[in-house]
């Protein structure tokens, strides 16, 4: 049993960009054949039939079998690169971070991807 790595981006504003500690693990999955040395054949359920089953060694991490363990993943909607993309909900909060010469306004914005909701600090121009 392994989990599957996927690519969260934010919004169309980021697409591209990944911030620190932004990779994500969906699963587990079993492996059900190995190709070669780095690429295996995972059984994926019905809901992500658009991707590709084999995978490549660095794409999984080893699952350790814990009973109390949920996870789910059927909200995701995951597109062909295994990627997916975050939608802000809101504005918490506006300040002004002053420089030298000049001042530079950040707002920040509550992101909802499932159940995991997470508040991080943007240029107020990029999320225009």
């Amino acid at each position: 049993m392994v989990f599957l790595q996927i690519s969260p981006m934010k919004g169309i504003n980021r697409f591209g960009k990944r911030g620190k500690l932004s990779l994500r693990f969906i699963g587990p999955f079993e492996i059900l054949k190995r190709i070669r040395e780095v690429a295996y054949i995972l059984a994926i359920p019905l809901v992500l039939t658009a991707i590709h089953d084999v995978f490549r060694v660095s794409m999984l991490q080893k699952y350790v079998l814990v009973p109390s363990h949920v996870l789910s993943y059927e909200a995701l909607e995951l597109q062909p690169d295994l990627s997916y993309q975050e939608q802000p909900v809101q504005v918490l909060n506006k300040r002004e971070k002053v420089l030298r010469n000049k001042i530079i306004a950040l707002i920040k914005i509550l992101w909802r991807n499932s159940e995991v909701e997470e508040a991080t600090w943007e240029l107020e121009t990029d999320m225009q």
